[in-house]
């Protein structure tokens, strides 16, 4: 498993292309989201970044010289219902199938476990059934289908308890 460090995203010049490059190389991704347009995707993660209570974290492979593997981001506190949400994790298409997410996704419940949290949420969007197979394996359940706010797409959501 590689040696994974997490740092905010903080949109220089190269960070930008590396976040482009991480979106490239998940067409399968971006099909199912309808996101291609980098200079719009890049504005989403301004804008996300800049919500309070908003994490947009790199994720690096510190063993290869501190490649971006990754894209994180978390939200605190859903006005909703309180609990902490994953906002997308986005592995590095060349990079899938060696534990990266199942790693980050254990640091993540690990973070919200450690602060008392009960339970952590996300959304899926309908038609990415392989995002809906990897979060099932990880003990994730469906909890509700709706559309998210952002742009009206149809998604599943799912819960971890945390207890």
């Amino acid at each position: 498993m590689p040696a994974l460090s997490l740092s905010p995203l903080r949109f220089t010049p190269a960070e930008t292309a590396e976040v482009v490059d991480l979106y490239a190389s998940n067409p399968e991704y971006a099909r199912a989201a309808g996101e291609h347009d980098p200079e719009s995707i890049l504005a989403e993660l301004r804008e996300e970044a800049a919500t309070d209570g908003c994490e947009v974290l790199l994720a690096r492979d510190e063993e290869s010289g501190g490649r971006v593997s990754a894209l994180l981001c978390l939200l605190d506190r859903h006005p909703k219902d309180g609990l902490p949400w994953i906002g997308l994790l986005l592995v590095h298409g060349g990079l899938r199938r060696r534990g990266i997410g199942r790693e980050l996704v254990d640091v993540v419940e690990r973070r919200f476990r450690a602060e008392g949290r009960e339970g952590i949420r996300l959304a899926v969007l309908e038609n990415h059934a392989p995002a809906l197979a990897f979060w099932t394996s990880l003990g994730w359940h469906e909890i509700d289908r709706r559309r998210d706010v952002q742009h009206d797409r149809p998604c599943i959501v799912l819960h971890k308890p945390l207890a």
